[in-house]
């Protein structure tokens, strides 16, 4: 009877500790990125009676009581929801945010990042988001155009920083193909196309196309003039005659206009070989096109963050390139970590060292899909948390009775002794 107030007080520290984590789990069912936990149980030791029998394998064991072995983490996916911020991100899949806490590296599935007042990538606790920069960025300006960063080594991951204003550089025209069908009539044909100049100025590139006086068959001869003007036409920058030459069929032989100066800047004029480019045929309607190589300058317009934890730069001149990662790391054991805070967690030696998936070819790589305008909601299942709660606190109850009958027992035996 002793035994029964020491086996209900067990039960009442088993299920009051298992009442507090169910507790837990259900007042952060809205945490974003809070990983649930479950209380795992086991039996204290036994006191072994044997039978008075000595052959008999029979024996009776009375349990000591319970306690708490181990406290789970919900390895499982939380709901995502929808949100109206890009910095907002998601993991589909398995895997960790890093964020540089105050004396180590924590992990989160928290994504709910922002920038803070030195365009830093951060949480809402201040902690900056971890990955690889992509070093495209000198004095505000984008230096290279990159479709894809590869991820660093996990041990050489940064503080992400993203300038809030970032400037696209103009790239000038280097040449200006032109295709279509000058006819062979009298009448002047007119071409044109937009150039852009070494100072980022939109410019026009206009051809002139006249018969030549004197035509030498077979096959016909014009004369081509060339001007590169402003855009409002009131600058003249450089005009250059040419004559080209097509065959009786109408395809082009021999063209002098070659290049011109485009405002300080030399651009080829292409206009084609054969039927490919500018043609001379009769009867035919008349038609042209251009197609001209370099960028206008641009601003920045915004970030995104694609599937590939991409942090993209988009412009307003409807140019994009990756400026940074954002790292995700991977565990051995992600059971093993340990928490720090609500969604924060550290490494543990039954975690294992952060790691990153690597391809075919050795190079480190996501190995899950990044979603923005989306966050991880927490992995807690309402309707199963509220039924473990009713379990244990039957637990909790029934213990408290085992208590109270021992007691009454003894009470009854102390009487009998009296």
């Amino acid at each position: 009877m002793i035994q029964a107030y020491y086996t209900g007080l067990s039960g009442l520290q088993t299920s009051g500790t298992a009442i507090d984590a169910v507790s837990d789990n259900i007042a952060n069912v809205s945490t974003v990125g809070y990983r649930g936990y479950d209380v795992e149980f086991s039996s204290i030791y036994s006191d072994v009676v044997t039978t008075s029998g000595d052959q008999s394998d029979v024996q009776n064991s009375v349990g000591m009581g319970s306690q708490v072995q181990v406290t789970s983490m919900f390895t499982g996916a939380g709901s995502i929801v929808q949100t109206d911020k890009n910095t907002d991100m998601a993991i589909s899949g398995d895997g960790w945010f890093g964020v540089q806490g105050e004396a180590t590296t924590l992990y989160t599935r928290a994504g709910d990042f922002t920038f803070d007042m030195n365009s830093d990538l951060v949480t809402t606790d201040g902690y900056h988001v971890l990955g690889t920069m992509g070093g495209n960025i000198k004095d505000g300006v984008l230096t290279e155009q990159i479709d894809n960063i590869p991820l660093n080594d996990v041990d050489t991951q940064q503080q992400l920083n993203f300038p809030k204003s970032l400037s696209y550089p103009a790239e000038a025209t280097s040449s200006v193909e032109f295709m279509g069908n000058i006819g062979f009539g009298e009448e002047e044909i007119v071409m044109s196309s937009a150039t852009i100049d070494s100072d980022g100025n939109r410019n026009i590139l206009e051809l002139k196309y006249n018969l030549a006086d004197t035509q030498t068959p077979p096959g016909t001869q014009w004369n081509v003039t060339a001007t590169t003007t402003s855009l409002d036409g009131s600058t003249v920058y450089d005009t250059q005659d040419g004559t080209i030459a097509f065959d009786e069929r109408g395809a082009l032989i021999s063209n002098s206009l070659t290049t011109i100066d485009n405002n300080g800047t030399d651009l080829n004029i292409n206009l084609g070989e054969g039927f490919n480019g500018i043609v001379s045929i009769n009867n035919t309607n008349l038609s042209s096109s251009s197609s001209a190589d370099g960028n206008m300058g641009g601003d920045l317009v915004g970030y995104a963050i694609n599937e590939n934890a991409e942090v993209v730069a988009a412009f307003s001149n409807g140019k994009q390139s990756s400026v940074g990662k954002v790292a995700v790391y991977h565990f051995q054991n992600n059971e093993g970590l340990d928490r720090v805070g609500s969604s924060n967690f550290s490494t543990s030696s039954n975690s294992g060292d952060p790691m990153f998936y690597q391809d075919s070819d050795g190079n480190n790589i996501v190995g899950a899909n990044i979603n923005n305008f989306q966050l991880e909601n927490s992995n807690v299942d309402l309707s199963v948390s509220l039924t473990d709660l009713i379990i244990y606190q039957r637990s909790y109850d029934a213990n408290s009775k085992s208590i109270t009958t021992a007691d009454e027992m003894i009470q009854k035996a102390l009487d009998m002794d009296g």
